[in-house]
C-alpha cells in the first residue's frame, strides 16, 4: 500500500448524480482525490462504482445522463477543466493524455485482429510527438517498465497469445503511453490468479510512486484495496455510505454494510459452517459467534467409506501441430500422471493457477475430453467401459456447473425451460405438470422466486444466475458435482452466498463436490482435501488445513503469500 501522502487536490469531485431513465443509478456522490494518492473505491455489483469511473472519462453509456454536480479536474502542466461539462471532443482531448482508465476485462478491450505493440503504439502516437522508430522504442520501453518477461515477443504477438495477466500489462501500458495525472484502474485484478493479481497490484503501486500520478482503484474485494490504497469510498445503491483511511475503515468500519464486505468472505483461520452476508450485518442478525466445522469428526467419517470416483495415472494431451496428412507432431500435456480418489460427501478442491491443468482435469472426469493414459473408475466400474446405458446414468449424476452460467444458460429459452429440460429428457418425472413442480421446487430450494421459471436469463444478476445453473444441475438428482470456477467472478457478498448455498445443499441431498478454483481462500474454506496443481502436475495433496497452514511445496508458498488480506 502506498505510504506517501497527496500533496495536493487533483481531482474535487461534488454533489454528482447520474440516472438511467427515471431510475438514479449514482446520487450527490462527492469526494476529493490528492496528486499522488490513491483512492479505493469500493461496493457490490450495481453500487456505482463503474458509473463513477465513466462518468468522469466521458463514457457513460447511451442512456445514461448526469443530473448534477461538478468534478473539476486539475491535471499536471494543463488548465483546470470541470470533466462534467466538456463536450466530447474536448473530453476526448483529456483522455489518454492526463486522464486515462484500465477497464477489467483486457480481452474485449484490445483489438483481437491487431499485435499489441501497434495498438499502444496509435496510443503513443496520438499523445506524443514521436515518429518512425522512436514510436516502436517508446513502446518496447513501455513493456520493459510493465514487466512483461520478453517486451520484444510482446509487441509482435496478438492478445490471444498472451496470458491472462500480460494483456493486462499491456493494457496498463496503453493506458501510461500519454504519460496522464490520473489513473483510474476498474476491477483490474478479479479475473486474475492470486499471484497473478499480486504482481498486477505491486506494478501499479510501483507506477504510482515513480511517476507520481494519482489513482483511483475499484473494486469489490477489499483485500486488494488494503493492499492498493490510502483512502477509501464504500458505494451501495450508488450512494456513498462511508469513507476515509483504508486502514481504520478496514480494521474499525462504522457502517453495517462495511463490516458485512469484510466479514463475508472466507476467514483462513477457521471454517464456520455459514459465511456471514451484508444482509445479516444490515438487518442485525448476524451471528457473532458462528458455529464451527469439526474437520476432524467429519473426515474421519468420509474416509472410511468407498470411494465414489477413482483417479489413477490418467494424463491427457492436446494436439497443437499436425503433420499434411494429419498425423499429430506436437502435443501439449495438459494432466500429466494425475492420481486421486474422491469420497462420497467429501469436497475435493483443484486449485492452481490458469494453465495448470484444472479445468482439464475436471472435464477428464466429466468425459468431455478424452484421457490418452490411465484410468476414471465410477462405483468401482472404469468409465471407458461402460455400456450406453451406464454411461446415460454416469452423465446424469455426475454434473458440471460453468464458471460463466450466462454462456451456458440459452438467451432465448425462460429458466423454468432450462431446468425443465433435462428433467424430461431423463425421464425423471412421470407427467409434465410433475416435473414443473420439481422445478419449482429446486427455485425454492437455491433461493429464488417462483417467477423466476418464466423470466428469461439477461433479467438476472450474476449471483442469480449461478443459482440457477445450480438448480439446473440438480434437476437430475445428480451425485457429483464439478463446480468450475463457479464463484471468480462474483462479488465477495454474492460469493458468501453461493458458497453457503452448496454447503446447504451438500448436507441436505449428500452431494460430492470438485471444487475448481484459482483462489486458495475459498478452495481452503470449502474442500476436506486440496490437490495444487502446476502445469499439469500435483504439486502437493491432502487435507486442506494441514496444506495451507504446513505447506511443503515452494509454489504452495506462493499461492498463500499471494493472497490479498483485510487485515492492515
Amino acid at each position: 500500500m502506498q505510504k506517501a501522502g497527496p500533496i495536493d487536490t487533483i481531482l474535487d469531485v461534488t454533489h454528482l448524480s447520474v440516472a438511467f431513465g427515471s431510475s438514479i443509478v449514482l446520487n450527490d456522490l462527492s469526494f476529493s482525490l490528492g496528486r499522488g494518492e490513491s483512492l479505493g473505491i469500493v461496493g457490490e455489483s450495481g453500487s456505482g462504482k463503474s458509473i463513477t469511473a465513466l462518468s468522469l472519462m466521458g463514457l457513460l453509456p447511451l442512456g445514461a445522463k448526469i443530473l448534477s454536480g461538478n468534478a473539476n479536474f486539475h491535471p499536471s502542466n494543463s488548465d483546470p477543466q470541470n470533466l462534467v461539462n466538456l463536450n466530447p471532443d474536448s473530453h476526448r482531448a483529456l483522455r489518454g493524455k492526463h486522464l486515462a482508465m484500465i477497464f477489467q476485462e483486457p480481452m474485449t478491450s484490445l483489438n483481437p485482429s491487431m499485435r499489441c505493440g501497434r495498438q499502444v503504439e496509435e496510443a503513443i502516437t496520438l499523445h506524443q510527438q514521436l515518429q518512425g522508430k522512436d514510436v516502436k522504442r517508446r513502446c518496447i520501453s513501455l513493456f520493459g517498465e510493465m514487466q512483461i518477461p520478453d517486451p520484444v515477443k510482446a509487441y509482435r504477438s496478438y492478445p490471444h497469445e498472451l496470458s491472462g495477466g500480460q494483456k493486462q500489462r499491456v493494457m496498463i501500458a496503453m493506458a501510461l503511453a500519454g504519460n496522464p495525472s490520473l489513473l483510474i484502474a476498474d476491477e483490474p485484478t478479479t479475473a486474475l490468479d492470486v499471484t497473478v493479481q499480486k504482481e498486477i497490484i505491486n506494478l501499479l503501486n510501483h507506477i504510482v510512486s515513480e511517476r507520481g500520478m494519482s489513482l483511483i482503484f475499484i473494486s469489490h474485494d477489499l483485500g486488494v484495496i488494503a493492499e492498493v490504497t490510502q483512502r477509501m469510498l464504500v458505494l451501495r445503491g450508488g450512494e456513498l455510505v462511508e469513507s476515509g483511511s483504508t486502514s481504520e475503515l478496514l480494521t474499525a468500519p462504522n457502517h453495517p454494510y462495511t463490516k458485512g464486505l469484510i466479514a463475508c468472505k472466507p476467514p483462513l483461520n477457521s471454517r464456520p459452517v455459514e459465511l456471514p452476508t451484508v444482509q445479516q450485518f444490515l438487518s442485525e442478525t448476524v451471528n457473532r459467534k458462528p458455529d464451527e466445522r469439526d474437520m476432524g469428526k467429519e473426515n474421519a467419517k468420509l474416509y472410511k467409506q468407498e470411494p465414489i470416483l477413482s483417479v489413477k495415472d490418467v494424463e491427457v494431451d492436446y494436439v497443437i501441430k499436425r503433420s499434411f496428412i494429419g498425423k499429430p507432431v506436437k502435443v501439449f500435456r495438459a494432466v500429466d500422471n494425475l492420481s486421486f480418489d474422491l469420497y462420497p460427501g467429501e469436497t475435493l478442491g483443484l486449485v492452481g493457477e490458469s494453465g495448470c491443468g484444472k479445468t482439464t482435469l475436471g472435464r477428464a472426469v466429466l468425459g468431455l475430453v478424452n484421457h490418452q493414459k490411465g484410468q476414471i473408475t465410477y462405483d468401482g466400474k472404469a468409465v471407458k467401459v461402460f455400456s450406453s446405458q451406464e454411461l446415460a446414468q454416469f452423465r446424469r449424476e455426475v454434473q458440471l456447473v460453468f464458471q460463466d452460467p450466462y454462456s451456458s444458460l440459452n438467451p432465448r429459452h425462460t429458466i423454468g425451460q432450462a431446468i425443465l429440460e433435462p428433467i424430461l429428457f431423463h425421464k425423471l418425472a412421470k407427467t409434465r405438470q410433475s416435473a414443473q413442480e420439481r422445478v419449482f421446487e429446486l427455485l425454492q430450494k437455491v433461493s429464488l422466486h417462483a417467477d423466476s421459471y418464466y423470466r428469461y436469463p439477461h433479467e438476472f444478476s450474476g449471483g442469480q444466475r449461478q443459482r440457477i445453473a445450480i438448480a439446473r444441475a440438480l434437476a437430475v438428482n445428480p451425485r457429483v458435482l464439478v463446480c468450475d470456477e463457479m464463484v471468480s467472478a462474483l462479488d465477495v457478498s454474492i460469493q458468501a452466498q453461493i458458497l453457503n448455498l452448496l454447503n446447504g445443499l451438500k448436507r441436505d441431498f449428500g452431494l460430492t463436490y470438485i471444487f475448481i478454483s484459482h483462489d486458495l481462500s475459498v478452495v481452503k474454506y470449502m474442500s476436506n482435501r486440496m490437490l495444487v496443481m502446476q502445469n499439469g502436475k500435483a504439486v502437493e495433496f491432502g487435507l486442506a488445513d494441514h496444506i495451507y497452514f504446513s505447506p511443503e511445496s515452494d509454489y504452495t508458498k506462493r499461492l498463500i503469500a499471494a493472497i490479498p488480506s483485510v487485515h492492515i
